[in-house]
């Protein structure tokens, strides 16, 4: 996971920091459970993670065949623990890891922003994935300009330089203002070039869409709300609109371009607590999707926009105030008569690391995840943060999930 004093902010960065502190909880028995439906042939996946060279490249500036053969060997360390999937991040803030006519290549490849690294890292990732058997989702991330707030540190050429009006300063960061049409007529653009340029197999959103709330501090966009929020009762429900207007366009124009590609988000793992809304679930998580990122992901599962949700459930067993078996059954529920498949985000970067609750240290803690997630047939699968973790392994973890659930390989779902 990467540091916080580095602003590293990846899928799981503040999922890991917005409850109250983790209290330490016993963890169930660990008998070896039985190989689950849900595990047979389902979804397992693992997130590779560009942003601040989290998972890879293992730094910026190699060249460019140690860049493909770090790569490549993140592709063979999920076909060795018989995973199908791998979400691959190529548009980590407003850049690229193709050659993109929209926006420059990114500086985790390079170094430097804009610099051509030598050769086409998604297009390899997809060419590699294939032939290994496994799946590839693009993984984008639609607003984050840069992990920091000064646009000069930005390359001349960068349409945030160009567009100044469409940037918003916002907790050290650079964002893209979701409340501008034409912002988000550009980064969908921008994404969708990658989508009609090569052969994915899905398309990949995380949990960042409005930012992750800083106390103290107001997200600039009230000038847009003025000229664009008419009809609306609260900046709130507006932002809310916004969001739901992206996920509907991306979501119609992937049919259109890559009909065989699927579409799916992976947001934080409460929707809202039971106490905000007698809907949400029995959890006092300190961020909800729905009031702070403005994303209402139960209700793009319930009308069935997006094809599959993963949400975030980077808790353990028992943990008072977000606790996974109670948030497995209510997303059970969620997805339950939609057309929306659901897959578990899987906390792997936690097993093993002295900083988290003694459940994690219990290397059958995420093996005790599947085995619960079986009884719910609603649940097609697990995808694991990140790949770094699926390769370090550091509690053995993950080869317990391989040993107690994935005994054979099992093809993807489509």
């Amino acid at each position: 996971m990467g540091g916080v004093s580095r602003r590293a902010f990846t899928v799981a960065a503040l999922s890991a920091f917005t409850l109250a502190p983790e209290a330490s909880a016993a963890a169930p028995g660990s008998a070896k459970p039985a190989p689950s439906h849900s595990a047979a042939a389902g979804m397992r996946g693992m997130w590779l993670a560009t942003v601040a060279n989290r998972d890879w490249p293992s730094r910026a500036g190699l060249r460019a065949a140690e860049q493909r053969a770090e790569l490549i060997e993140h592709l063979d360390n999920a076909v060795r623990h018989r995973l199908n999937t791998v979400m691959f991040q190529v548009r980590p803030s407003a850049d690229a890891l193709w050659p993109s006519p929209y926006e420059p290549w990114s500086q985790y490849l390079s170094g430097s922003q804009g610099r051509d690294p030598g050769w086409d890292p998604l297009g390899t990732a997809v060419k590699e994935a294939h032939a290994r058997g496994l799946r590839l989702h693009a993984w984008f991330n639609p607003y984050r300009v840069a992990v920091h707030d000064d646009p000069d540190r930005l390359v001349s050429s960068h349409p945030a330089r160009k567009n100044p009006g469409w940037v918003v300063p916002y907790g050290g960061q650079l964002y893209y203002n979701p409340g501008l049409p034409e912002v988000r007529a550009f980064v969908q653009d921008a994404m969708m070039d990658a989508v009609a340029r090569y052969e994915v197999d899905g398309v990949h959103f995380d949990d960042y869409f409005y930012p992750y709330p800083v106390a103290g501090q107001d997200f600039a966009d009230g000038g847009a709300f003025s000229t664009f929020g008419a009809g609306f009762a609260t900046r709130a429900d507006w932002r809310r609109d916004n969001v739901d207007r992206l996920v509907r366009e991306i979501a119609q124009r992937v049919r259109q371009i890559r009909p065989a590609a699927r579409f799916g988000v992976s947001p934080f793992g409460v929707w809202r607590n039971a106490a905000t809304d007698a809907r949400g679930s029995d959890t006092r998580a300190g961020v909800q999707t729905y009031d702070d990122l403005y994303a209402d992901t139960r209700t793009w599962v319930r009308e069935g926009w997006i094809d599959y949700v993963v949400p975030q459930l980077y808790w353990n067993i028992g943990l008072d105030g977000a606790d996974y078996a109670k948030l497995l059954p209510w997303w059970a529920g969620v997805a339950k008569g939609s057309r929306t498949q659901l897959y578990v985000g899987e906390a792997l970067y936690k097993s093993g690391d002295p900083a988290q609750p003694a459940a994690w240290q219990e290397p059958a803690e995420l093996s005790r995840h599947l085995a619960l997630a079986a009884r719910y047939p609603e649940v097609r699968g697990h995808v694991y943060f990140s790949a770094k973790d699926v390769a370090d392994d550091r509690a053995g973890a993950m080869a317990r999930v391989t040993a107690d659930h994935y005994t054979r390989p099992a093809a993807a779902p489509r």
